[in-house]
């Protein structure tokens, strides 16, 4: 406990919080107005010529100190119901480049502009809105500050209106967004505002604030003053309605049992409690996923992360699901729905009665969370009914630093009468974390220390910390981590417990700005385990050079030294080959490379391969992608890795594969179609997956979606071939958003 403490407090001491962000601020008026505005892209209304607009923007890439080549023009105002905005966009042409009409689009490597709205000002959470030339929308969240890319989401989606159109050499936009859609505090006379674009043509990323290049381009840290002519007063109370019904059929083949037909139905209910909280409410939610999982090989020894794609639970994930880190999270929202099968030790889904989630900020600097779900038993498969429980409260410290409680529970009812697997009476877990930032950023982290309870189990912890420091010319990371024997999260993910490490990282980094080479970095990392009372388990010691090039190809090349000692059989090819025995240590050298072309290419591809010893032989393979647009309609991409195993303890070799294709066709901003085909020969399994979207009102959607599973492997000596069904299933989804 005295290391922990002590581990604790040289992350809090480690940094300076005085860092002050040297940048002037700019700063617009949002103004106001009585004249309606026909949401076309076209900026025909009086209104917009008497706005003073946002401009001068300021180059992100391929430099962070000169003015924009493709210069851009926001302008606001409001009718007290909603924000209105009129953009208008530069470029040297007209060749504008647009990946497809689906919403939520990727913003690199094609054109488009994103608005971040701080609303409380807080530097450290923020909605944003984009479009692009075409018109299609795209909207989410940025939490913590905006500090690295797992603070960004694409989760958020709500009620609001865009369209544009092209020119020659530019292009416009309109945007309402209303009131409703928004949190804020009333009354507002300032938010916190930042916006970049990305230009195909000159080749160009651009913000409105001044932004570094050694910082992500939508941090929090650089926000200019949206100040409104008028305070805003309107609150931004809402009743949403969101019901769905769902029908279809599962079929499983390979235990030859007749189809299992379905029909639900049940819904969401929004209510804005004040301007800043919100009350969400679901019953008999229906969680399948619309979105299939992308498959991975996977040649690990431990669990592998799935991301939550269930809507109820992304609205807000943030808040809930930030807490720790990715591989010690103490509430992993897919947990919930999901009980084990006595007769086959499978993981089935387990029906959800509902919940209900209260979320979002009491005042400027406090957000407060508490989601409540209950789950059905099953008599037959041994599950329990299962209730899940979590609260969660932030506050603002500082300039953009804030602290953050979590509570955690998991209380099983009526089990005493079921057949279970060893299944706990409950499992609790409280913990806290301290999210740190200084003004400008350079100095950025987190500590935090967490317990576990259950019953007949003694309090037992998980404690880890990160302080990255980062400048234009050099950042430093240092990361370390520490999970007890006993630390034991059951709605988290903590695919690793009884082991410390340690994760520091530098990079020296460079900007020659010539007409090949954009910057390059010189990277050194070592990731090192050691369990308790045994000494060192694992390493990674690598070195290696990354960089950008002018036209926005990245390249990364790193030499690398593993040391593995196994305390488990294990076999290393991920194929149910012979497994090497355990009680044993392994030290080998491994090339690893990789390489993106230019995305705003017709075609475009990437490479990562891996070259070396491994464990006690060689292994050779790459991963990679290839991907063809059809402007502006949609993509054809493969992804694929392979991979060669020569280990001496095997007869023979062993090659993994796993191949990907998918076609992605828009027919309209509204009609989406999809076909997504996965073969992997480590489960000797194909996926084929079809999915058809109609948008036929704001946020409310019409999904069919087709899914087959297919035996594809060896099945005998003759080296024969099995191409047999295993599953199959259809599924049609309706939702409409209702705002009454």
């Amino acid at each position: 406990m005295r290391v922990l403490i002590f581990l604790i407090c040289m992350s809090l001491t480690s940094i300076s919080l005085a860092q002050t962000n040297t940048n002037e601020k700019k700063s617009f008026i949002v103004g106001m107005t009585n004249e309606k505005i026909e949401i076309d892209g076209d900026l025909s209304e009086t209104v917009w010529s008497t706005l003073s607009p946002a401009k001068d923007f300021i180059q992100y890439f391929p430099s962070d100190s000169l003015p924009a080549q493709a210069q851009t023009e926001i302008y606001m105002c409001t009718d007290k119901n909603n924000l209105y905005i009129g953009i208008k966009c530069y470029s040297k042409g007209s060749n504008w480049i647009v990946n497809s009409l689906r919403r939520d689009y990727r913003a690199g490597g094609a054109d488009n502009i994103t608005l971040l709205f701080d609303t409380f000002d807080d530097g450290t959470n923020a909605l944003y809105f984009g479009v692009n030339p075409e018109g299609v929308r795209r909207e989410g969240v940025i939490s913590n500050g905006g500090n690295t890319f797992q603070d960004f989401s694409t989760s958020w989606d709500n009620k609001w209106r865009g369209e544009a159109k092209k020119y020659d050499g530019y292009y416009t936009a309109e945007l309402e967004i209303p009131f409703s859609t928004l949190r804020y505090p009333t009354p507002s006379k300032k938010w916190g505002f930042s916006c970049y674009r990305f230009d195909s043509q000159t080749n160009e990323i651009s913000t409105y604030s001044q932004t570094p290049r050694n910082q992500v381009v939508f941090t929090l840290a650089y926000p200019a003053d949206m100040l409104w002519e008028e305070e805003l007063t309107t609150k931004s109370s809402a009743v949403s309605l969101i019901p769905f019904v769902s029908s279809g059929f599962n079929k499983d083949f390979e235990d030859a049992t007749p189809a299992d037909e379905f029909f639900e139905a049940g819904g969401d209910v929004k209510i804005a409690l004040t301007p800043g909280l919100n009350l969400d409410l679901t019953v008999n939610p229906d969680f399948s996923q619309v979105e299939v999982d992308e498959q991975i090989t996977n040649l690990d020894r431990f669990e592998i992360f799935f991301p939550e794609r269930r809507q109820f639970f992304l609205e807000n994930a943030d808040l809930f699901g930030q807490f720790g880190f990715s591989n010690i999270n103490p509430f992993f929202s897919r947990r919930i729905g999901v009980g084990e099968d006595v007769r086959t030790e499978d993981l089935v889904q387990n029906r959800i009665y509902g919940g209900l989630r209260i979320s979002g900020k009491i005042d400027a600097d406090t957000r407060i969370g508490l989601l409540n779900m209950q789950t059905a038993s099953s008599d037959e498969q041994g599950i329990p009914s299962i209730n899940f429980g979590v609260a969660v409260a932030q506050r603002k410290l500082w300039t953009r630093s804030n602290i953050g409680i979590i509570t955690v529970n998991k209380q099983a009812f009526d089990y005493e009468d079921l057949d279970t697997l060893d299944i706990n009476r409950y499992n609790r877990m409280v913990g806290v974390d301290f999210n740190y930032a200084t003004s400008d950023n350079t100095w950025f982290g987190k500590t935090f220390a967490h317990g576990t309870f259950s019953p007949n189990t003694s309090m037992a912890i998980a404690q880890g910390s990160t302080l990255n420091y980062n400048t234009r010319e050099f950042g430093a990371l240092w990361k370390h981590e520490y999970v007890d024997e006993d630390y034991n999260a059951e709605v988290g993910f903590v695919p690793r417990t009884d082991y410390f490490r340690i994760n520091p990282v530098t990079e020296l980094r460079y900007y020659p700005q010539n007409e090949f080479l954009n910057n390059y970095v010189y990277r050194a990392e070592a990731d090192i385990f050691w369990r308790p009372g045994f000494g060192k388990t694992d390493h990674i010691f690598s070195v290696g050079l990354g960089g950008e090039l002018t036209q926005r190809s990245t390249f990364q090349f790193d030499i690398n030294h593993n040391y593995v000692y196994l305390f488990d059989p294990f076999d290393p090819t991920g194929t149910d080959s012979l497994e090497l025995d355990a009680e044993q240590d392994f030290s080998y050298v491994s090339f690893t490379g990789q390489y993106r072309s230019d995305r705003r290419k017709v075609f475009s591809w990437s490479l990562s391969p891996y070259i070396g010893e491994y464990f006690n032989g060689w292994r050779y393979g790459t991963r990679g992608s290839f991907n063809i647009r059809y402007q502006p309609r949609g993509s054809f991409s493969l992804n694929y890795a392979v991979n060669y195993f020569d280990l001496p303890h095997l007869d023979g070799s062993r090659e993994t594969f796993l191949i990907s294709p998918r076609i992605d066709y828009t027919f309209s901003k509204s009609f989406f179609t999809s076909l997504f085909v996965q073969y992997n020969s480590q489960d000797d399994n194909t996926n084929i997956n079809a999915r058809i979207q109609w948008r036929f009102a704001p946020v409310s959607d019409l999904i069919l979606v087709y899914t087959d599973n297919f035996l594809t492997g060896e099945v005998d000596p003759l080296d024969r071939f099995a191409f047999d069904v295993r599953t199959r299933s259809v599924v049609l989804k309706i939702t409409y958003w209702l705002n009454l």
